[in-house]
């Protein structure tokens, strides 16, 4: 486990939390800002930083112990500020360095620490070393910070490898003077080259600038990814993208995904976290299978990976019970804490997938503007509120998605001419991408954009129905999904214990989640249609309405006996 022993912060005007605790982060429920739709400051249609520092109270009022920032770098927005021209630099129509260290300050300032995104897989085609790259020669050392190869054939005019893009197509590009270089997502993100020593020192060099500003821990996209196998020959894979989760070799071979060595640069890393007091965390987007995930999350590499298996399980008891006793028993052995998350910027979100039929094709679904299959929105809701406290009664660390505390569908039906995410051109119309989960929020009833910004005309546009969900349609609501997140979030930071749970329920669970924490609390989800008897005891939140004695079909309750 970290420690809190580390070289103190030398930059005086750094601001810490209240009560720094170097374990804050296992049990700690992270809320995920997505900067430029979450609140626009300065009404240009675009959120920003002060938007955010705008919005700290709510986040205060929530409850929530940590904000993570999806990135704010300088960027061209191919793939939606993953492509960074600068990591230790603030996109000027999102704000200043000034602006996040006063973000930061005012967070710390409620209690609330703050987590940025960090982009290692690759940099965007404008970063100062692609550009000296692309004028330098072929076998440069600007060229070896990247990954740059000559293509096959007689004239070299076919790609290196068949490698494919995440985002579809080739994953190689061709440059002028022949040759090609690697990007794993858009052409607008070449990959760095890990194995170069002053791609991993300059990396080291971001991990202490937002850290000296008082960062307390880092997201990290794409973990898996950075550490390749590029001796030549390069090998093929097949013409495909290989689903991460399910077809990736067990033991660390594959070509580009969860090699062994990517370990030695994020041990690297935490040598570097825990120079600080209290020690900075992070925690690894790492879409790999559960007991490979678990090695990013040893104490002596990130601490922390995301854990993405409720986010694909089917709704029903036997498939959540499966997915949380894995997930526990990995992350002790890892000697980690679980991560549960149920939506976030890259997914559609729960309270859409819980409203439409089991095994429905999302994508599909999205190309049909949210109409085939017609979702049960009132469903949708009722179960997304139950898995909610569900989630929020197991041990570890829950990420929140901005909106979902207000029960936000997705907004499937943006019309072609709107859409932002490179999967759409990319993959040639086939995928409608991840627009539908990133819409500004709703803060207002009505106005130009619902109280996103003074802009009628928002970075995507917003329905006319998202005033009926905005955060003041629900504050102060009884009932409302928002007062539920507050209620739910403020009991669990009354009622946390240590990280065990047991579970309650007789045999193999067929319609009933029931566990209980080691406080003595206790939590039932009914997964099924049908009522079930409710247990003796005080009732302390539930998802729904309950009645005399019964626990409602697709409900959550939390009690104490």
């Amino acid at each position: 486990m970290p420690t809190t022993e580390g070289t103190p912060v030398t930059d005086k005007h750094v601001d810490t939390p209240t009560h720094p605790d170097a374990d804050w982060w296992r049990q700690a429920v992270v809320y995920q800002v997505y900067p430029r739709t979450f609140a626009d400051a300065d009404g240009d249609g675009l959120g920003d930083i002060k938007g955010v520092t705008s919005r700290l109270d709510h986040l205060q009022g929530l409850g929530v112990d940590a904000v993570w920032l999806s990135p704010f770098y300088p960027s061209a927005l191919a793939d939606g500020g993953y492509d960074v021209d600068d990591y230790r630099d603030v996109d000027p129509r999102l704000g200043t360095l000034a602006d996040v260290d006063e973000m930061i300050h005012e967070a710390h300032q409620r209690d609330i620490r703050v987590i940025v995104d960090i982009v290692p897989n690759h940099s965007s085609d404008r970063h100062a070393w692609f550009v000296e790259a692309l004028a330098a020669e072929p076998g440069s050392p600007a060229r070896e910070r990247y990954v740059f190869r000559d293509g096959r054939g007689p004239d070299g005019s076919e790609p290196p490898t068949d490698w494919m893009s995440h985002f579809g197509g080739p994953a190689w590009t061709r440059v002028p003077d022949g040759q090609w270089y690697l990007h794993l997502f858009t052409r607008e993100q070449p990959d760095f080259n890990w194995d170069n020593r002053e791609v991993r020192d300059d990396f080291l060099r971001t991990l202490r600038f937002w850290s000296d500003r008082g960062v307390d821990g880092f997201r990290v996209d794409v973990a898996h990814a950075l550490a390749k196998d590029l001796s030549d020959p390069l090998r093929d894979l097949g013409g495909r993208h290989p689903d991460a989760l399910t077809e990736l070799p067990m033991d660390g071979s594959h070509p580009y995904f969860d090699r062994e060595e990517v370990h030695e640069i994020f041990r690297e890393w935490r040598e570097v976290l825990d120079e600080y007091d209290p020690p900075r965390s992070a925690v690894a987007e790492a879409w790999v299978a559960n007991s490979r995930r678990v090695l990013y999350a040893r104490p002596d590499e990130l601490g922390q990976a995301f854990n993405f298996e409720l986010v694909r399980a089917a709704w029903g008891a036997p498939q959540w019970h499966v997915v949380v006793d894995e997930s526990l028993s990995a992350a002790q052995v890892a000697g980690a804490s679980a991560t549960w998350v149920l939506s976030n910027h890259d997914v559609v979100r729960h309270a859409s997938r819980f409203a439409l039929p089991a095994g429905t094709d999302l994508n599909a679904w999205l190309l049909s503007g949210g109409t085939d299959p017609e979702p049960d929105r009132e469903r949708g809701l009722r179960r997304a509120r139950a898995a909610t406290l569900f989630m929020l009664s197991l041990p570890g660390s829950a990420y929140l998605y901005q909106g979902e505390e207000l029960g936000l569908p997705e907004v499937a039906d943006l019309a072609p001419e709107d859409l932002q995410d490179p999967i759409w051109e990319r993959t040639e119309h086939r995928e409608k991408g991840r627009d539908g989960c990133r819409v500004p929020l709703p803060w207002e009833k009505d106005g130009p954009s619902f109280g996103f910004g003074a802009s009628d005309r928002p970075t995507l546009p917003q329905p006319e129905w998202f005033g009926d969900l905005s955060v003041q349609a629900q504050d102060g609501v009884e009932g409302s999904t928002l007062e539920l997140y507050r209620d739910a979030l403020r009991l669990r930071r009354e009622l946390q214990g240590d990280e065990s749970l047991q579970w309650l329920q007789d045999g193999e669970p067929t319609r009933t989640l029931h566990l209980r924490r080691s406080t003595g609390w206790e939590c039932l989800t009914n997964f099924s249609d049908a009522p079930v008897p409710l247990p003796a005891g005080e009732v302390l939140l539930a998802s729904g309405p309950l009645t005399d004695g019964e626990l409602p079909g697709e409900t959550s309750v939390w009690l104490r006996r």
